[in-house]
């Protein structure tokens, strides 16, 4: 097997270990301060993975990099605000009714 091929298969099955992780530790009885840690920690390992080896990024220029992460970041925070104030009042009218 060509050397690049198995570099991603061994990254596809880091990835399958990080998501059979993260569904033990969802359905183990933790405390939800250490379920929401290790559950975003592992989401980070993988997001970094994705980017680093299926979207080519390891070898790229530091600017083009930053680029793409500086983007994702500014999507994800304006998502953050718009979906946690309109989740917050969902919640709030349903258990109020």
């Amino acid at each position: 097997m060509p050397r690049g091929k198995n570099l991603y298969i061994k990254v596809w099955l880091l990835l399958l270990l990080l998501t059979a992780v993260m569904t033990l530790v969802d359905r183990s009885p933790v405390a939800p301060a250490v379920l929401i840690g290790v559950l975003v920690v592992a989401m980070l390992l993988k997001a970094g993975l994705i980017a680093a080896y299926f979207m080519h990024l390891r070898r790229e220029r530091m600017s083009l990099v930053l680029t793409v992460l500086i983007g994702l970041l500014v999507t994800g925070t304006v998502l953050f605000l718009f979906l946690v104030p309109e989740a917050w009042s969902i919640l709030s009218r349903s258990v109020t009714a």
